[in-house]
């Protein structure tokens, strides 16, 4: 009984291990809230605990950008001739969409590990600005308002 309570811890550790270091998340899982989640205080607090936003080595992340637009038109960006070289100054290529999309804005106020992080919630509207692949946007990148 005991050999099988250690083979499952092992089990549990090894796979909270592979989830933190495996998982590639896309600009749907990271950014886009669309309808936008019922929530009547603390949205980025809630948002952020339950997407498990985070730094590296589980830090705080200083700001992070919820979009509150259908999947298809932050897609259409990638069509956008409004193309410019990443603020990065890598050969990557962004895409600025044409018009401005709902957003709420996550700033960080208090705390440096994740999950003990405190944000400050503005909802603005901006143009956003990402970069693609043949399959669609693949990082935000930045808004602007």
């Amino acid at each position: 009984m005991i050999l099988m309570v250690i083979i499952y811890l092992m089990f549990l550790f090894w796979e909270n291990e592979q989830n933190e270091e495996g998982e590639a998340y896309t600009i749907e899982q990271l950014h886009v809230d669309y309808p936008q989640s019922d929530v009547p205080v603390r949205y980025c607090n809630h948002m952020v605990l339950q997407r498990v936003i985070r730094g590296p080595d589980n830090t705080c992340k200083m700001d992070h950008v919820f979009i509150h637009e259908r999947p298809r038109n932050i897609n259409s960006v990638c069509t956008s001739p409004k193309m410019m070289t990443c603020q990065n100054h890598s050969a990557t290529l962004c895409f600025q969409s044409l018009t401005k999309f709902k957003m709420t804005v996550c700033q960080l106020i208090e705390g440096t590990r994740y999950p003990a992080c405190r944000y400050h919630t503005s909802s603005m509207e901006g143009f956003i600005v990402v970069t693609c692949d043949n399959m669609g946007p693949v990082t935000f990148q930045r808004y602007i308002k």
